[in-house]
């Protein structure tokens, strides 16, 4: 639901209407040879014209077979509409985590999944009433999905063991990535078509499925194995001697969180993660169709491609980081520290790269794919570090970085919004991605810097050094014991 506007965006609007991009002198645009103008004598690479757009790629369909949209915004109107959600989402963020930390995270997160499906189902409503009310829809529609990755890390910190955080909280993130493929071609194929109106439909289906599912979520999902009816014994008393006695009502100590080193890192590698994430998850999709020339259901599914490798990532890393730390062949920071960065310096190359291909769609889709795909390997880095650092906490700790971490979601968009206003070529687009590997660099280099590994002297909770029953399968070993006996260090 977070996701389908930026699709739904490309079919609502009446791309017709807006004036041709500008013929301003700029280096990144100039042709390097008689190939960039044309499909070069049948074979050639290609590049563009003088104007920096690509022509439609043969084969894949144009851009202009699409239905015109109802609505003459411009890219500066599209980016606020956008970015909108964003001032929402970041609000509820503390408010989410401290409820689910205090009441626990199975109502807020499911109260928050409800309010967000039904005011999907209003979108199209709105948006045909006044822009001002879809604005507001939108900021409104961010404050319910808020509360959501708060309260699912504070549940976390009371399901997940120590060492089977990063399998299991990377396992539940990466549910994101999948239902980004799934929802964007879906999108797409809804769009084209004459279902209610087309590009309506995409909020009342995915706004219905919203409601049915957190239906099921109040009937299955319990706060604590404590409270849960069919747990066995066995696997409640692993999980709760893993993590370790707390007490619910403890006070989170505010002045030492926000005075801590190791929750400005994770703040930092959140930061620059979600730059990146926001900036290909609400642009991409225009991206593709202004610069690249892809029509609507060609370019959702090509947008959903990258989702797909990082959710293929996220899987492989979550397992990985757990047994690098499991088996002692790196420490629970070093870990971190290593994911992280491969979360990051690999995509601030890889959006490099889009400028060099230029106009060659296979290898520009190719290196978006990339791009986005090796982002997946941060979940297991900053991610999972709030754990690390204070299982008690978690919740709240996610909040606090991820509120800093929503900043991308509307300052993003403002920004393509800005940069191309008008003036959709590759070299104002050029500059996004400049931009972007930058931030990557500097957010990675932070957490590479200051992140840290043990519990935190005020994370409120010490594990035991226990070893998981063999029903349970895991694979406990000294190096476990090892790390657990370190636990509350310094902040």
């Amino acid at each position: 639901m977070r996701v389908n506007l930026s699709v739904a965006m490309v079919a609502m609007v009446n791309s017709s209407t807006t004036a041709s991009p500008s013929n301003h002198s700029n280096l990144l645009l100039q042709p390097q040879n008689d190939r960039d103008y044309s499909w070069a004598r049948q074979g050639g690479s290609l590049v563009g014209d003088s104007n920096g757009t690509c022509p439609s790629p043969p084969g894949w369909g144009n851009s202009t077979t699409d239905k015109p949209g109802e609505f003459n915004w411009d890219e500066r109107t599209q980016g606020n509409i956008l970015g909108a959600f964003f001032y929402g989402y970041m609000v509820s963020q503390l408010p989410g985590g401290w409820l689910a930390t205090r009441y626990g995270g199975k109502r807020v997160f499911g109260l928050g999944v409800l309010c967000t499906s039904v005011l999907t189902l209003l979108t199209p409503l709105a948006a045909r009433s006044s822009i001002y009310l879809f604005i507001a829809l939108r900021v409104v529609e961010g404050i319910g999905e808020g509360v959501t990755f708060p309260a699912m890390h504070s549940m976390f910190g009371v399901w997940a063991p120590v060492f089977e955080r990063s399998k299991l909280v990377v396992f539940a993130y990466s549910g994101s990535e999948i239902g980004t493929v799934i929802s964007l071609p879906i999108s797409g194929l809804l769009c084209d078509s004459n279902i209610a109106g087309g590009w309506p439909s995409v909020f009342y289906i995915f706004g219905s499925l919203g409601v049915l599912w957190t239906l099921c979520w109040f009937v299955f999902v319990y706060d604590t194995p404590a409270s849960h009816p069919w747990i066995s014994q066995v696997e409640r008393s692993y999980i709760e001697h893993s993590i370790g006695k707390v007490t619910n009502r403890s006070r989170p100590p505010w002045g030492k969180i926000f005075t801590s080193s190791a929750v400005w890192a994770i703040v930092a590698g959140h930061w620059a993660c979600n730059w990146g994430l926001y900036v290909f998850l609400t642009c991409l999709p225009t991206y593709m169709k202004e610069i690249l020339k892809f029509n609507i259901k060609t370019n959702a599914s090509l947008s959903a491609i990258p989702y797909a490798l990082s959710w293929i990532i996220k899987l492989v890393s979550g397992p990985m980081a757990d047994f690098l730390r499991r088996n002692g062949y790196l420490s629970t920071k070093n870990t971190r520290k290593l994911f992280n960065s491969l979360g990051s310096f690999l995509p601030a190359g890889l959006v490099l790269l889009v400028g060099v291909v230029g106009c060659d769609h296979v290898t520009a889709v190719l290196t978006l794919t990339l791009c986005v795909g090796m982002g997946g390997f941060a979940g297991a880095g900053y991610g999972v570090n709030h754990l690390d650092i204070s299982p008690r906490f978690c919740g709240i700790l996610l909040a606090i970085t991820n509120g800093f971490g929503t900043i991308p979601g509307f300052l993003s968009p403002l920004l393509v919004g800005s940069l191309t206003n008008n003036n959709q070529t590759r070299g104002q687009w050029m500059i996004v991605f400049y931009i972007t590997a930058a931030i990557y660099v500097v957010g990675a280099s932070i957490f590479a810097l200051l992140a840290q590994g043990e519990v935190q002297q005020w994370g409120g909770v010490h594990s035991l050094p226990v070893t998981a029953p063999d029903s349970l399968a895991v694979n406990n070993s000294p190096a476990e014991h090892k790390e657990e006996s370190d636990d509350g260090g310094a902040s």
